[in-house]
């Protein structure tokens, strides 16, 4: 048996269908969300009912300190897809707030510690 067809009908296959369920099968998210925004959950988001199950609710716990798109992708194990589906969900129910990671004026201490979570993040993937 060939890998490609254990990973059709094993444990692979069924790894990766369950982040796309979260998503209802949706692979854009609502917004365009860049690898290195930074996420951060509001205070509407803090106080939402919280339940391990529950993808979304996860995500606002991740974010309850700021995270880029790739460290949350990171930390959930899913597709960097899934991850912006879920964020822009959650961005357009107001429980969360996405900050801009650099403006043309940024400095080099701000500039390298995105590099910095941006490098966090891939190396968790």
């Amino acid at each position: 048996m060939t890998e490609g067809r254990r990973r059709e009908g094993g444990r692979h296959a069924a790894s990766l269908a369950r982040p796309y369920a979260w998503t209802a099968g949706r692979t854009r998210p609502t917004v365009d969300l860049a690898v290195e925004a930074l996420v951060e959950t509001t205070p509407e988001g803090r106080t939402a009912p919280y339940s391990p199950t529950n993808p979304l609710a996860v995500v606002t716990q991740l974010c309850l300190h700021q995270r880029s798109v790739a460290e949350v992708a990171a930390h959930l194990g899913v597709p960097l897809g899934v991850a912006r589906v879920l964020i822009g969900d959650l961005l357009s129910a107001g429980q969360v707030s996405i900050r801009d990671t650099l403006t043309t004026d940024a400095s080099w201490d701000e500039r390298n510690d995105l590099l910095e979570r941006v490098l966090s993040g891939l190396r968790a993937l």
